[in-house]
């Protein structure tokens, strides 16, 4: 079955991709992403505390990069596209890969985890490689189609993303001589312009439609500049420019992001969970960033400023978003409950506990531990309580 061929699904066929679990992207890429994360994290403590063999494959070849690299390009990949996926059809109309079609770059995806574990370096790099372009394309596809050239940059961020997924490859390959924490980087930074460009758009409307009294202001102009601020900030850093063109970039595109969160009015959010963690994660956009222009002058280690962007920002984005989405593509009121509320606390309490112990906070493990365990416990929620929704019909009987 082809994965160019871009079609709206037919008929309730009796067959496996029937299934309600293949009706729409978020579905499976949510799903096995939270999974994966819920797993990954505790697999690499075991073998960071040294409790765990090195093993064979890749593994062993690519090191202590695998579990940067399969948070950024096997856990965040699949819930960019999923919402992507998901976001495309509302966009367009159009249908993204349903059914077969989704199956299998859902198998892709899944079998460049096992690659990434246990192939050979080569055919591990190639099969983790191909996801990205192979999921890009259909988006593309459908993009063009409606015309929707507003959203085309999306299709060219993961592009982006894919070339830094080569880069990491071949380095860890021994093609080119350098670390292989750069490309890694550079493709959390474009993950952080995505989501300031998406929170931008749709952080204020919920705020407006989700919390009653509020009247978040934006200002084009003001998200224009920020945006911009963030892409200098990411291009100066990737290309290694000095600390006194990095720092002030980097610290004026956390001032305005903290702004704009003023002035879409963050602190009215405090009742409302599954708008508070859109805020509260968006700020640590700014957090990330004033603590990457600080390792430039070498006042704090740049791993603070990373996981600030990634356990804080993107993980706490990606919960926030996966339970909005999937509560609101599956029928079910835009209301979070405990579980949610505990899910939200875990992945904050994660995020704080990580960038401690970059600081060096920490004399020993116990805060890389304590944040393992609540990533862990967040994620895992996630999967306990959303599995079933999103394996079950809509419950108000529309598509998807």
């Amino acid at each position: 079955m082809s994965l160019l061929h871009i079609e709206e699904p037919v008929g309730q066929a009796e067959a496996w991709d029937s299934h309600p679990i293949w009706r729409l992207g978020f579905r499976p890429f949510y799903l096995v992403a939270a999974a994966f994360a819920a797993l990954a994290i505790p697999l690499w403590m075991l073998r960071y505390l040294g409790w765990w063999p090195a093993g064979a494959g890749n593994w062993l070849h690519v090191g202590f990069a695998w579990h940067m690299h399969e948070m950024v390009f096997g856990m965040a990949a699949a819930v960019v596209v999923g919402f992507l996926y998901t976001a495309a059809f509302n966009w367009t109309g159009f249908w993204t890969p349903v059914r077969g079609k989704l199956a299998a770059l859902v198998g892709l995806w899944l079998l460049g985890r096992l690659a990434m574990l246990l192939a050979p370096p080569l055919a591990g790099a190639l099969v983790d490689w191909l996801f990205l372009p192979a999921a890009a394309w259909p988006l593309w596809r459908v993009m063009q189609k409606a015309g929707n050239r507003r959203n085309y940059f999306l299709v060219g961020l993961l592009g982006l993303m894919a070339l830094a997924n080569g880069v990491f490859h071949a380095i860890t390959l021994g093609w080119i001589t350098a670390s292989p924490i750069p490309p890694v980087q550079a493709a959390v930074l474009v993950i952080v312009l995505m989501e300031a460009a998406i929170g931008t758009r749709i952080i204020p409307m919920f705020t407006r439609n989700g919390a009653p009294g509020t009247n978040p202001q934006v200002q084009p102009k003001l998200d224009k500049w920020s945006l911009g601020l963030v892409v200098a900030f990411s291009v100066s850093w990737v290309a290694m420019a000095p600390a006194w063109l990095v720092a002030p970039i980097g610290v004026a595109a956390a001032a305005l992001v903290l702004l704009r969160l003023w002035r879409w009015q963050a602190l009215r959010t405090g009742a409302v969970p599954l708008l508070w963690i859109m805020h509260l994660s968006y700020a640590w956009i700014a957090a990330g960033l004033v603590l990457l222009s600080l390792s430039r002058w070498q006042v704090v280690s740049a791993s603070a400023g990373f996981h600030a962007l990634t356990v804080g920002s993107m993980a706490g984005l990606i919960l926030g978003m996966m339970t909005r989405t999937t509560l609101g593509h599956t029928g079910r009121p835009l209301r979070a409950g405990k579980f949610e509320t505990a899910m939200f606390g875990l992945i904050q309490f994660s995020a704080l506990s990580r960038v401690l112990s970059a600081l060096g906070w920490d004399g020993g493990p116990g805060m890389l531990v304590a944040s393992a365990v609540c990533w862990t416990a967040a994620f895992g929620l996630y999967v306990y309580v959303y599995a079933p929704y999103l394996s079950r019909a809509r419950v108000d009987g529309k598509p998807g």
